[in-house]
């Protein structure tokens, strides 16, 4: 604990249902859904994120004299790198050529969900700055305590990425494409606002969809019930099979995630042809958000394009009619540019506790920076929308 702050007192939990779920989400806000204490413990309630899977958790609870529930964070010691979407593999092996020992590792973030959000979460009565740098420190003291290689913050906010930067965490710029909202009253009003190419190209990919025969609908809260996400998660695992990547979440997530309070908050597009069901595109609905999480395909029938239908097309027809103002559709993908998905930064911080190691990371996140702001300055103005 920093001078100062010693009437405070710091908690580690070993799960986030050791916090009621009331004085949590006080903290963490009910805008972004993945932050919100229910995800986190469907999450670890289904096995998806706990000790065997490699996320054990370490969250933060930062109470009161009279134990109020001033802040906390979503912390995991993690014995690997996947999930986090922030790539820190080259770190990894350049420390253990040298010697070292790269895991375990802190990690705070929201498992396996690349969404920025508040990470440093504060009750909205309280000093969030004093509270936002009694959560750094407190992470490196028990990086320091523990005597792991290094705590990671990945998907803050701006102003988390800036206080942790003050507060010595090393700071990278990564990016994520995303569709904003210019008050379109229509898709074909967003279509206008294209050039003539890109409205043509997506055009002719949604009227392929079209003739195709299949139909495709989009399933809210209660209408999605547990026979879609049987097929939903048997598609999602296939689509991993396909694709030599690794299952994440486990069926039992997608049932504690219909049992919680966030069980309206489900998108579920759904394909199918004659019956037989073809793909799903799974998103989560915030407070003026539409977040596209998981494909999964595995019907017997292909569809040209039906992936992007069901995955961004589908995504603004629903955030115009709902007068969202954007929708983020996962990491990675240059190919979302030409559809109207236009880059933004993302942020991550990172505290390690060897200076053989720290020092090179930073030169390269310098470097890396520059890039990455180079590069998206690039796309955007090699973007899909009509110049002047």
């Amino acid at each position: 604990m920093p001078d100062g702050e010693k009437h405070l007192t710091v908690t580690i939990l070993s799960a986030v249902s050791e916090i009621e779920a009331a004085e949590w989400d006080a903290c963490a806000g009910t805008d972004n859904p993945f932050i919100r204490h229910a995800f986190v413990d469907a999450m670890e309630r289904s096995g998806s994120a706990c000790s065997r899977t490699g996320w054990l958790p370490r969250h933060l609870a930062v109470r009161d004299g009279e134990g109020r529930l001033l802040a906390a964070a979503p912390l995991y010691l993690k014995s690997h790198s996947f999930g986090e979407y922030v790539f820190d593999w080259s770190w990894a092996q350049a420390y253990e050529r040298a010697g070292g020992k790269y895991y375990p590792k802190l990690q705070c973030a929201v498992p396996f969900t690349p969404v920025t959000g508040p990470r440093l979460l504060v009750h909205p009565a309280e000093d969030g700055q004093r509270l936002r740098r009694v959560l750094a420190s407190s992470m490196i003291d028990l990086a320091r305590r523990l005597g792991v290689s290094s705590a990671h913050v990945t998907f803050p906010t701006e102003a988390e990425y800036d206080g942790l930067g003050e507060a010595g965490y090393l700071q990278r710029l990564g990016s994520q494409y995303h569709w904003r909202n210019q008050g379109y009253g229509s898709f074909e009003d967003f279509l206008g606002q294209l050039s003539s190419r890109k409205r043509k190209q997506i055009r002719k990919e949604r009227d392929a969809v079209a003739r195709s025969g299949v139909s495709l609908s989009t399933l809210v809260g209660g209408d999605v019930k547990a026979r879609h996400w049987d097929v939903f998660h048997a598609f999602y695992q296939a689509t991993v099979d396909r694709k030599w990547g690794r299952a994440y979440v486990n069926r039992a997530f997608f049932e504690e995630l219909s049992a919680s309070v966030l069980a309206d908050s489900v998108v579920l597009v759904w394909a199918e042809a004659d019956g037989e069901p073809l793909g799903a595109a799974f998103n989560m609905l915030g407070a003026d958000t539409l977040y596209g999480r998981t494909w999964g395909g595995g019907g017997g029938r292909q569809v040209d394009f039906l992936h992007f239908e069901a995955c961004y097309y589908r995504a603004l027809d629903f955030a115009i009619a709902h007068g969202l103002a954007r929708v983020e559709a996962g990491a990675q993908g240059e190919h979302k540019v030409s559809r109207g998905y236009l880059p933004v930064p993302t942020y991550s911080a990172h505290w390690i506790a060897d200076p053989g190691l720290a020092e090179p990371v930073a030169r390269y996140l310098a470097h890396e920076r520059a890039m990455v702001a180079e590069d998206m300055a690039e796309q955007a103005m090699e973007g899909p929308f009509r110049k002047g």
